[in-house]
C-alpha cells in the first residue's frame, strides 16, 4: 500500500502493428498526434507566468485558458495536463525553435490509427475506437488502460491481441500528498504485430472502382485453390479514418450509422436471392440422386404449372430438348423446374451443405457474416422462422422457387464462392481467409474433399465453360486480350423483399486448373446479370491478367 501510494505510472502508448496486403502494401498503421502538454506538479513557479505569456504569443492560444487548465491540473492533483491537442507542422516547429525558454511546456505524442487509402477494403480492415467505461473493468486486466483503442470489427477486431502491442511508460514518485518527488525509469512500451494479407491492392482498387457506379453490391475475388482472398470490396462504403478523430461530426457520424444505405454492412457476407448462379446447386442434385443421369434430356418449354402458377422460361419460348451443359448454358428456367421437382427439396438441400451453404463460411471476419437460408421439408414444417409448427407446409410453388434460386433460397457472395471453387478446383470445399501471415488457420484445414461423385463435378464444369463460350456469359472476352480460358454463370434475381432484381455473375479462370474466382453482385440494379455484374468480373479479370 505505501508502494501504491508513492509510485504512479505516466503511461506510454504502445505501437499497434500494421495491416499490409500480400505485397507489403500498408492498408493500416499508426500516425503520431503531438499535443502541447505541462506537468503542473513540477512546473516552478518563477517561470510559470513568463512561460505561460511567451507559449500564448507564440501559438496565438488564450492565455486564461492556458491558466485555467493549469489550475484544474494542480487542484485535482495530475501529473500531466493537455493545453493543446493535435498541433501542426508549423505549431511544432515554432515550439521547437524557442524550446529552451519554454521549461514549463513540453510535446507529447499519442498514436492514432491512420489508413492511407481511407475506404479501400474498409469492411475487411475495420476499425478501432476507444474502450468504454463497463468494458475496462475486465480489459484493464488484459492490460487495457481508459480510453485506450480497440479492435472493433474487421481484422483490426479479429486480431486484436496480435497487433494491439504492450502498454510501456514512466515511473514517477510522489509524496503523500501526490506531489511529484523523481523519476525512478522507464519501461519501454512494445509495439504490436504486424499482419499481412491475403489481398492484393492491385485488385482491391479495381474492384472498388467496378462497384461506384452501382447503387449497393459487392466483389469477392478468391483463390479457388485455397481460399485466399485477393480483393473484397463492398458498397456503400465508408472512410476508415473518421473512427481516428477525437471530434465526430454530426453529419458524418449521421452518413455512418443513420445512413439508410447502411455503409457498415458488409455485402460480400450478407444473404441475398442467388437466381441462377445457383441452377449448379440443383443440377448436382439431379445427378446425384441418380433421377436424372448425365444424358438426361428434358423438353424445355415456354412455361410449366406448379401448384396454381405458371413458372416461365426466362426467353417465354423454351429451348426445345436439352442436357445439363446446354441448360446452363442458356440458363434454362424450365430444365431446372422439372430437375429441381424431380429430386425434391431436401436432396436440393443435402447437396447444398455439401457445397457450404446454410453455414458459415468459415472466414476469420464472421462477426459480420450470414449464414443465409436453404429451405427444407423440415425447415416448412417447423414454421419457416415465423409461423408455427404444422401451419405452414411444403408447397409445389416452392420447389420450382427453389430450383432457380429464387424465395426459399438466400446465399451470401462469399457461400456462392466457396461452391463455385469446389467446382473449379475439382470437388474441395476451400476456407476463405484473409491472413496470409499471423492467421489462424493451418494449410491442411483450408480444403475439404466434398462427397459428390468426380464426374458430376466435371460435367458442370464443362457447362460452366460453354456459358462464356456461347451461352449467356460470352461477353466476358469482349475487350480483352490473352486472357486464359474462362468459365462462369450468371444469373438475375427478384428481390424477395420487394426490390428491384439483382445481378450476378460468377467465373474462374483458367477454366483448368483455375487460379482465380470472381464473384460480382450488383444489388438491386435490374437488367440482368451479364448486363451489369459480368463487365465488373471483366475489369477485374483483365487487371489480374496484366499484372500476373
Amino acid at each position: 500500500m505505501s508502494d501504491e501510494n508513492r509510485i504512479r505510472l505516466i503511461a506510454s502508448q504502445p505501437i499497434r502493428g500494421r495491416i499490409l496486403d500480400r505485397n507489403g502494401n500498408v492498408l493500416a498503421d499508426s500516425r503520431v498526434k503531438y499535443s502541447l502538454i505541462t506537468k503542473p506538479q513540477s512546473v516552478s513557479d518563477i517561470n510559470w507566468e513568463k512561460h505561460k505569456l511567451s507559449i500564448s504569443d507564440l501559438l496565438n492560444v488564450d492565455s486564461n485558458l492556458i491558466e485555467k487548465k493549469y489550475f484544474a491540473g494542480l487542484k485535482n492533483k495530475q501529473l500531466s495536463v493537455t493545453i493543446l491537442d493535435d498541433l501542426d507542422e508549423d505549431q511544432i516547429i515554432k515550439f521547437k525553435e524557442n524550446e529552451d525558454n519554454l521549461s514549463s511546456f513540453e510535446i507529447a505524442t499519442k498514436l492514432i490509427r491512420n489508413y492511407p487509402y481511407k475506404s479501400l477494403a474498409a469492411h475487411v480492415i475495420g476499425y478501432t475506437q476507444p474502450i468504454t467505461d463497463p468494458e475496462f473493468k475486465f480489459l484493464s486486466k488484459k492490460g487495457y488502460k481508459l480510453n485506450d483503442l480497440i479492435g472493433r470489427t474487421g481484422i483490426e477486431y479479429v486480431y486484436e491481441d496480435f497487433i494491439r502491442g504492450e502498454w510501456g511508460g514512466e515511473m514517477v514518485e510522489v509524496n503523500s500528498l501526490g506531489n511529484f518527488q523523481k523519476s525512478l525509469g522507464i519501461k519501454p512500451s512494445i509495439k504490436g504485430n504486424d499482419i499481412e494479407l491475403t489481398i492484393d491492392i492491385n485488385l482491391q482498387l479495381v474492384a472498388e472502382e467496378v462497384l461506384k457506379d452501382k447503387k449497393a453490391g459487392a466483389i469477392i475475388v478468391m483463390d479457388p485453390r485455397d481460399g485466399a482472398i485477393r480483393a473484397m470490396a463492398s458498397k456503400p462504403t465508408f472512410d476508415l479514418n473518421f473512427f481516428s478523430k477525437d471530434f465526430k461530426p454530426e453529419k458524418e457520424y449521421n452518413n455512418i450509422f443513420n445512413s439508410s444505405e447502411k455503409p457498415l454492412f458488409n455485402r460480400a457476407l450478407n444473404a441475398y436471392d442467388p437466381g441462377s448462379v445457383w441452377k449448379i446447386v440443383t443440377a448436382l442434385a439431379g445427378l446425384e440422386s441418380g433421377k436424372f443421369p448425365k444424358d438426361t434430356l428434358l423438353d424445355t418449354k415456354p412455361c410449366i404449372i406448379y401448384g396454381s402458377q405458371c413458372f416461365r422460361e426466362h426467353n417465354d419460348l423454351g429451348f426445345g430438348k436439352i442436357g445439363y451443359e446446354d441448360a446452363l448454358r442458356v440458363s434454362s428456367n424450365t430444365f431446372f423446374y422439372q430437375v429441381g421437382y424431380g429430386v425434391g427439396v431436401d436432396k436440393i438441400y443435402e447437396v447444398s451443405r455439401k457445397l457450404g451453404f446454410n453455414s458459415l463460411s468459415g472466414i476469420e471476419i464472421s462477426e459480420q457474416e450470414n449464414i443465409g437460408l436453404v429451405a427444407s421439408s423440415e425447415w416448412a414444417r417447423e414454421g419457416r422462422g415465423w409461423g408455427q409448427p404444422g401451419r405452414t407446409p411444403w408447397v409445389p410453388e416452392d420447389i420450382a422457387s427453389m430450383s432457380i434460386g429464387q424465395f426459399v433460397v438466400q446465399v451470401t457472395p462469399i457461400q456462392i464462392a466457396r461452391a463455385y471453387s469446389a467446382i473449379a478446383n475439382g470437388g474441395y470445399l476451400v476456407t476463405p481467409h484473409l491472413a496470409k501471415k499471423g492467421g489462424k488457420y493451418p494449410l491442411d484445414k483450408k480444403r475439404i474433399k466434398i462427397d459428390i461423385d468426380q464426374n458430376n463435378i466435371q460435367l458442370i464444369k464443362r457447362g460452366l465453360r460453354k456459358v462464356v463460350e456461347s451461352g449467356t456469359g460470352a461477353s466476358i472476352n469482349y475487350g480483352v486480350s490473352n486472357l486464359p480460358p474462362v468459365s462462369g454463370k450468371t444469373g438475375t434475381a427478384e428481390d424477395g423483399e420487394g426490390g428491384l432484381d439483382h445481378a450476378w455473375f460468377v467465373c474462374f479462370t483458367p477454366s483448368e486448373k483455375s487460379e482465380l474466382l470472381v464473384v460480382a453482385f450488383a444489388q438491386n440494379t435490374p437488367g440482368g446479370g451479364s448486363v451489369h455484374a459480368l463487365p465488373m468480373a471483366r475489369e477485374i479479370l483483365k487487371v489480374w491478367n496484366e499484372k500476373k
